[in-house]
């Protein structure tokens, strides 16, 4: 009897559609669920004569090719230990587990470790497109043993999204590194969310257009240098009524934003490599401060702050302005993401490559956009760019869109307007860009109360200063 080329635990929606994903490939996919019932519905409601559910684990893994493939796409965490603890003894020396879970990354280089140890092959594989992604091709980034990516390598390329016939998946790099890169995406793709949010609340509230202006104004700019999913399906919603009151659905949405933890590890991990990952982080504090509905409410009536009158005269272009400045901010928020990847790579050894990443990027996963293209150029020209932000193109485009987004971020402040990622991003473009900075007073102040020392510009070595005697001389 014919044996399964794949095997896929857990069928909930991204599970799911990633097994008939396969099962459209021409792959045969075993399935297999803690819950059976779950496994049957899909069967039912997914008829697929290539997918094959199994109610037994072991007669789910009995049923693979060797070496066995499974991919586990169970929730993070402990569950996903659970199901390793019961698959182990089930498999034989080589078989390949793939996690294609939202994983810590530490996770990941922790049970590549303990499993390899044991004689077997593990993935932890970074998945982005969401359920349409998993379903008819996402972005995809695996990350673990070489040997084992050399072996599942025509399936998972196969299943990707593709990009002009250039498959959205390569392999990232040693144990966690698949999972560190979605977890950047997802970072990314925070900021990204909440640029455009913020351009959104500039247009609506200071150049008062209604909802059906701002669909125009998305779906133009998404003709342009800002054409991106993001921005396709923001112009999407502003189309949308709600049935049920006849009012614009966007507006019968609470404004509280939930996150599920990646953008926040993106954070940590901006602490733990020493990398200014300030508008991604500032991103995941808006989501907090979203959440906080009640106190935002009470505190509108107490906090007040009176606006200076404006007058908008000329419109399009104000709607330029803000399309430059969200344009600029972009582009920033990007340059920090492959900032942070590129001191992590050297932290935790990984030779992250990261044109072929901005690859991965361009088609299948959330963040997927058109200026893609040019970091992946700006990377094929000096694989060792220090940040985005100085490479030819990127340097034209803010040097010539910076005016526009001091003037946004200047003219939302003065308006009372939160714009905690447009006022971060012009921060931090002007922080990169400091030749002399005002960080000598702070090496002062902590060799004064700390004796932590501090270096010179006119010498080579650590010096330490007794202030107190001096200022008193």
């Amino acid at each position: 009897m014919k044996k399964n080329d794949i095997g896929v635990i857990g069928l909930a929606v991204m599970g799911s559609n990633l097994a008939l994903n396969m099962a459209d490939h021409d792959y045969e996919v075993a399935i297999y669920n803690r819950t059976y019932a779950v496994g049957e519905a899909v069967v039912k409601n997914n008829p697929h004569p290539k997918m094959h559910l199994y109610k037994e684990l072991e007669d789910f893994v009995q049923s693979l090719a060797l070496p066995r493939k499974i991919v586990l796409m169970v929730k993070a965490g402990r569950p996903v230990d659970l199901v390793i603890e019961g698959l182990l003894p089930l498999l034989s020396e080589g078989d390949i587990i793939m996690d294609g879970g939202n994983s810590n990354f530490n996770d990941t280089i922790k049970r590549t470790k303990e499993i390899e140890a044991l004689g077997f092959r593990y993935l932890g594989v970074g998945i982005s497109g969401g359920e349409e992604g998993a379903r008819f091709g996402p972005a995809i980034m695996p990350g673990g043993s070489k040997d084992a990516y050399e072996h599942v390598s025509e399936i998972l390329e196969s299943i990707s999204a593709k990009y002009n016939g250039e498959p959205c998946c390569t392999y990232m790099g040693s144990d966690g590194a698949g999972h560190y890169v979605k977890m950047v995406h997802n970072g990314i793709e925070y900021a990204d969310m909440q640029l455009i949010a913020e351009s959104y609340s500039i247009l609506k509230h200071i150049g008062n257009f209604s909802n059906d202006e701002i669909q125009a104004i998305f779906s133009k700019w998404n003709e342009g240098e800002l054409e991106s999913f993001l921005i396709e399906i923001s112009a999407q919603i502003f189309s949308v009524k709600d049935p049920e009151t006849h009012n614009h659905l966007i507006d019968m949405i609470l404004d509280k934003a939930a996150q599920k933890g990646t953008g926040k590890w993106t954070a940590e991990e901006a602490l733990n490599t020493g990398t200014d990952a300030s508008l991604l982080t500032s991103s995941v504090f808006a989501r907090f401060m979203s959440a906080q509905k009640d106190q935002r409410v009470k505190a509108s009536s107490i906090l007040d702050y009176d606006a200076p009158a404006l007058n908008i005269e000329d419109k399009e272009a104000f709607i330029e302005d803000v399309r430059q400045a969200l344009y600029a901010s972009k582009i920033i928020a990007y340059a920090q993401g492959f900032d942070l990847m590129k001191n992590a790579s050297l932290e935790y050894g990984w030779d992250l490559q990261f044109g072929a990443i901005a690859k991965v990027f361009r088609e299948g996963c959330i963040i997927r956009a058109r200026f893609l293209n040019r970091i992946t150029e700006a990377y094929d020209t000096n694989p060792s760019l220090d940040n985005l932000m100085v490479d030819d193109s990127f340097k034209s485009s803010l040097l010539e869109y910076q005016g526009n987004l001091r003037k946004i971020t200047s003219l939302a402040i003065t308006q009372g307007v939160s714009v905690p990622a447009f006022t971060t991003a012009i921060s931090y473009f002007d922080a990169y860009r400091t030749a002399s900075s005002s960080a000598n007073l702070i090496q002062a102040q902590r060799d004064l109360f700390g004796a932590h020392t501090y270096e010179r510009v006119d010498r080579e070595g650590d010096f330490h200063t007794e202030w107190i005697d001096l200022s008193r001389e």
